[in-house]
Formats: structure tokens, sequence, C-alpha cells
């Protein structure tokens, strides 16, 4: 229903109900219903006239004084009642068998006359409206679900979005930090483009493709890439499109899905978090999988009846490849696994460099540098951090986006919004500028370290007071035992600063006693860095690419569950004294440092290099 058809509907319905409302209170008179005793009393006394005898019902007018012989009749006392009585002039009653009526009647000379009932047009309409009711209640229903491939009728439909030759606007330039991922899919490509070079040497070419990696790292972009490179069709749908209410969708969206592939073909299927779909199963106790499972296993078969000769290739993404079943996993089905893993200081360089392209870069950016400022960080999040340097740049009124709007907005990304107008009173700021520049000179004492970028005492995020930003010069993939006890010392360096000034800790340590807690738990238990205990892994975890302490299971005794805490507890103390020592040695610096940074609010990293040396 289109929006002027809609309007004309409402001004109708408007219409009709102003209508009756008028006929109701305006254009008739008020007609009072009686019993047909009151309407014997009145005719004996005269007091009506002008009556219509029907077959049921007998009306009529009041005359000489009739409307106060019903007031007098009923007894009525209130006000308000005899008022709307007596703006009655006409009343009706249900008739009775009454053969002395008609005589009376001529007896008091009071007018009457008959009035002949039509049967056969309530008996028509008796039939004719149900069954317009009916009829359009039917028409409305089949409108809804309308063609074979429209409305309810389509619920057993792929919905899959469908991007023919040259819609995905995505090539291989568009992706980056990936080199190895894309040499993997490039052999894909070509057999889209050339198969018959494989199928004369009896090559087959793998049915399907699961890219696997952490979240952001750009999965479904390069999925995308590989169909724009190809130049074929591209039906793209996430693993939750399959299952519905209704029992039996997920089967049936499957088999449209790979009849319409057939049609497109050559083309690629990509299904994207097909963890939803593909999950092991099984093993969840909760009522109503068996849809899911049902639509896992129609799913499977598809993928075993369709020959990749005819040139449809599924690729499907996912990040978390550990709860996927394997029967999808097996050779045949999904046999080829690519990893997008989170790029390198090379590759966030070349992914600063494909979004950068879209923007006005100010002679200042340095590219490499940025790179080496997001360690860790994947696609997405360099994604964002160059939409938000072009946001801040134009607020700021800036015709080209500078070095300086990149490292704020890094360090957004990193520590949260800037919150300038938060007061803070005099003796927390002191607290706050004690506690970062414990952090920092630990940290710059220390050999195993990542070097101090940047010291700040302005809020940030939701709880965050202060903060103290450490980048490493390089990626690392290995940290040894003395890194992560350094590590552990440069966390605990504030509260350590706090204790060692006030002779009193605070609160605002709470997050670094949970990163520095869990590094020591990990130390013990993963990683076989405790000499009480020895090398030994003592905890696993499902999850791969996510965290999920809920995943995670402990097999072991109460006895060494004791160990564990205590071995904890000492990489702690021990870090903690560390930390002391540095900062006992450099109180005057802690000092001094802590001054300037109460007055400036933030110090850089070269600045406080040189307050340590001099």
């Amino acid at each position: 229903m289109n929006k002027k058809t809609s309007l004309t509907l409402i001004y109708f319905i408007v219409a009709f109900i102003v209508l009756i409302f008028l006929e109701r209170y305006f254009l008739t008179q008020q007609t009072l219903q009686i019993s047909y005793s009151e309407f014997k009393s009145l005719v004996k006394e005269g007091l009506v006239n002008n009556l219509i005898i029907s077959k049921e019902y007998i009306e009529g007018k009041f005359v000489n004084g009739g409307v106060e012989k019903i007031i007098s009749l009923r007894n009525i006392k209130e006000e308000k009642e005899k008022s709307f009585i007596k703006s009655s002039k006409t009343f009706y009653t249900i008739r009775v068998e009454d053969p002395d009526l008609i005589r009376e009647l001529s007896d008091r000379n009071i007018t009457y006359s008959g009035k002949q009932e039509v049967t056969w047009v309530k008996t028509l309409l008796s039939w004719i409206i149900p069954i317009a009711i009916f009829i359009a209640f039917w028409s409305f229903i089949l409108k809804k679900m309308g063609t074979p491939g429209e409305g309810l009728m389509a619920v057993g439909k792929s919905k899959a979005k469908v991007y023919i030759e040259g819609e995905t606007n995505v090539s291989f330039k568009d992706v980056a930090g990936v080199d190895e991922a894309k040499e993997e899919l490039k052999e894909i490509i070509e057999f889209l483009k050339t198969p018959q070079k494989f199928l004369k040497l009896g090559g087959k070419i793998p049915k399907g493709i699961l890219l696997v990696g952490p979240p952001g790292t750009g999965k479904t972009l390069l999925a995308r890439a590989v169909a724009g490179e190809a130049g074929v069709p591209f039906l793209s749908l996430s693993g939750s499109a399959f299952v519905e209410m209704f029992v039996g969708v997920g089967a049936a969206r499957v088999r449209d899905l790979f009849q319409q592939a057939e049609k497109l073909a050559p083309c690629i299927i990509f299904i994207d978090e097909i963890d939803a779909l593909g999950k092991v199963r099984g093993l969840s106790p909760v009522s109503g999988v068996d849809e899911r499972e049902q639509t896992l296993a129609q799913l499977l078969s598809e993928m075993d009846g369709f020959d990749t000769k005819k040139g449809v290739i599924i690729m499907a993404a996912t990040n978390r490849p550990e709860i996927i079943d394997p029967a999808l996993l097996r050779p045949g089905r999904f046999d080829r696994h690519v990893l997008v893993d989170r790029p390198d200081i090379k590759g966030r360089e070349e992914i600063f460099r494909v979004h950068a392209s879209k923007v006005k870069l100010g002679q200042d950016v340095d590219l490499k540098a940025l790179a080496a400022m997001t360690p860790g960080m994947v696609g997405a999040d360099i994604a964002n951090i160059v939409n938000e340097a072009a946001l801040l740049a134009a607020r700021k009124g800036k015709q080209f986006v500078g070095m300086e709007d990149f490292e704020e907005a890094i360090e957004r990304a990193i520590a949260g919004l800037e919150k300038k107008s938060r007061v803070i009173n005099k003796k927390e700021k002191e607290i706050v500028a004690f506690h970062e520049c414990g952090h920092a000179i630990v940290a710059a004492s220390l050999p195993n370290a990542d070097p101090v970028r940047r010291i700040s005492i302005i809020p940030r995020g939701i709880s965050a007071l202060g903060y103290t930003i450490q980048l490493p010069t390089e990626d690392r993939y290995l940290l040894t035992k003395s890194e992560l006890l350094d590590r552990l010392a440069v966390l605990l360096g504030g509260r350590c600063a706090e204790e060692i000034i006030f002779g009193e800790v605070s609160t605002g340590a709470q997050n670094d006693l949970e990163r520095a807690t869990d590094i020591a738990k990990k130390m013990v238990k993963n990683y076989g860095m405790s000499e009480n205990l020895g090398p030994l892994s003592l905890e696993q975890s499902r999850m791969m690419f996510l965290e999920n302490p809920w995943e995670k299971k402990g097999d072991y005794s109460e006895d060494t569950a004791k160990i564990i805490d205590e071995e904890v507890r000492r990489i702690i103390i021990e870090s903690c004294d560390k930390a002391k020592k540095i900062l006992n040695e450099k109180i005057d610096k802690l000092k001094i440092i802590a001054g300037l940074l109460i007055e400036k609010e933030i110090i850089e990293g070269e600045e406080l290099k040189k307050l340590l040396e001099s």
C-alpha cells in the first residue's frame, strides 16, 4: 500500500466517524426505550400518538405530558436522569402478543399505522456481509504472501545478497596487510578465470575456503576482493540468515542458495560468521537445536553434491574455528583454511596508506611512524583511526589532516575520549600525577620495558584519570620471562609510587592490579615459568582468537591450586619490591617529574628521557 492510498483511507475513516457523531448527537432526536407495561399505561391515559406498529416493535411520540408519566412510573429522583428523559420526544417498545391493543387505540382516538418488514434484504445482507469480509481477509493474506518469490511464500528462499560482475567495487589493491592470504586466494581467481588450465591436468580446485582470523582483520573484504578480481557474481549472506522460527526453513534456504549459485555459475558463495550455522553438533542441551543441526546437515549434503567444474566456489569466514563441526572442515568441504592474521608493522603501514589515500594528508604525516604507534591493531582499528583523525581536523577547521590529528586519534582509540571538563581536586590530581610518573620512571629504568611515549593526567574514557602510553619499537611475537617480570613491575609502579609518597594506596590501581594478576597467573598456569611447579601448562583455552574465561578448564588438584596461588602472590610481591627499589633510588626525579606533570598535564617521552638523564 503506497503513501497516497494510506492517506486516502485515513481521511475516509475520519470523515465516517464525524458523520456518525453528527447523526448521533445533532441530527437525530433522542428515542427512549420503555417497557410494554409503561406503554399500556400511556395508552390508557392517551399520552401517546402517531404509532408505527411492526412485527417486532412499536414506535411513537409522547403527547400531553407522557414524559412526566414515565418519570412518575419509574419514580426517578435524580435530576440528571430526569433531564435525559425529558429530552426524549419519541419512544419505542418491544411488541408482545396483545389482542386488545388495536381496540384500545381506536377507543382513545390514537393514530396508528402498520410497517411492512422487508425480510429478504436482511437475509441477503446476512449472507453477503460475511462473504465480503471473508473475501477481503483472504485477499489481504494472499497479497501479503505474494508470488512464490515474495512475502510469506519466500520464507524458504535464500536471503543472499547478490553482487553481479563489477558490483563488489573491491579488488586486491583495496586489501592491505594480508599478503600471504592474498597469495593463497590468487589460485582461486585463476581457476574462475581459466578453469581449463586446471581441468586438463586432472586437478580439482578446493570446494571450500575458510577464512580464519581475529575480528576486524578484513576477512569479508578479502572475499569480496576475490570476486572483484575474478569478475564473477558474489552471493553474500550471514550464517544466522539460515535460521528462522519455522522448522525446515534453514534447510530449504541452503537448497535454494545452491540452486541460485548454479544458475549464476561461475560465482562465489560467501557465508560470513559460519560458526553461527556450523557449530559442533550434539554439545548443546538446549531444546530446539535440531533445526540448526538439520540446516548444517543440508549444507554438508549440498557441499558433497555439487561439482567445482561448474565454477561455484564456497568461501566462509569465522573467528571461532575451534567450535566448527569437524565434518564441515574435512577435505572435500572446507578443505583449505586461510589465516587472516593481525598485520605486522609493514602491513599496518600499507593499511594506513590505503585508508589515508581517501583523505587530504599534511606534509608532516609519517605513515611508518603511525604503524609503529599501533601495535596489535587490525584493519578495522586503523580505518577508524584515519576517520577519527579526519573528523578531528575538520572540527578544528584545518585544510589537511596532520600528524597531530593522527596521534590524538590513536590516543583516543587506546585510552578513550579526552575529558578536559572533568574537575579533579588538588589532592586527587597529585595522587594521579605520582601514580603515572611511577609507571613511567619504572618503565624507563628497566631494560626489557617498552619505551614511554607520553604521560598525561587529563581524564579519558569512562574511569581513567590519567594514563601512560608505552609503544614498542618493533612487533613482538614471543615474550621471555624477564620481559614479563619487567612488565609486571611497570604495572605495579603506579601503586608503589603512591605508597612511597603518600604512605597509603588508592583505588586508582585497580586496573593495574587486574592486569598484573592476569599476567602472573598465565606465567604460572600456562607458560610453565614457575620454579616450584616446573614446566607445566595447567590450563588450556579452547578459544583461538577470542578471550573467554568461561571456556577455560583447569585439571589439577587442590594442593596444586594452593601452590599456584602462592606462586602468583610471590611473583607479584617480588615485582612490587623491584618497582619500589627503582622509585626509592629516583625519588627526587619522581617528585620533580610529578610536579612538572601537575603543571603541564602532559609530558612527552623525549622530555621524560631528558629529565631522567639530567
